[in-house]
């Protein structure tokens, strides 16, 4: 029988709506409140899996 790797890759999402200047200073805020630990996705946050053999 032989032996072989499967990439599994499960996928979060969310879409966060915040107030800002512009575009660049809205996703700036967001990846600072991601890196803080201030959003957390989590399983209400699934959007989907893939498997692929490698």
């Amino acid at each position: 029988m032989d032996r072989y790797k499967i990439y599994i890759k499960e996928t979060l999402s969310r879409i966060v709506e915040i107030n800002a200047e512009s575009s660049h200073d809205a996703l700036e805020e967001v990846k600072r409140m991601y890196r803080n630990s201030e959003i957390v996705l989590d399983d209400g946050d699934y959007d989907g899996v893939d498997f692929n053999v490698v």
